[in-house]
């Protein structure tokens, strides 16, 4: 059993950089993912960042790609906030032994934190 915990700064300015952390209870052994989502206010839920630790790889969404880095330790590094990132992040992780094609599949995400606001003001 995982359990996951967001936090970071909850308000910043456009341009800023901020890091959201994923604190999560033990959990290691099989490969499985770890990724990042957010619901911006009037939108769906996406997913934004993801990281297999069976390869150690990474993937983005296009909005994010070069701005935001997750890590292996589950935290997300905002660079250069727009005020379109305003939105409520969420840590997200599969149970164990998860192939690197579970990492696209949000239904395969089975632990979630509770999810942190971040407000960006222009």
């Amino acid at each position: 059993q995982m359990q996951l915990s967001e936090s970071g700064v909850g308000s910043v300015q456009a341009g800023a950089s901020l890091t959201l952390s994923c604190v999560s209870s033990e959990y290691r052994g099989a490969p499985f993912c770890m990724a990042w989502f957010r619901q911006r206010p009037g939108k769906e839920r996406e997913r934004i960042a993801t990281f297999y630790t069976g390869t150690q790889s990474t993937s983005y969404v296009d909005d994010v790609k070069g701005r935001f880095t997750i890590s292996p330790d589950r935290s997300l590094q905002m660079n250069n906030v727009e005020v379109e990132d305003t939105a409520v992040y969420t840590c997200a992780a599969t149970r164990l032994q998860a192939s690197h094609r579970d990492c696209w599949l949000e239904y395969k995400y089975f632990y979630w934190g509770h999810g942190t606001q971040v407000t960006v003001s222009s």
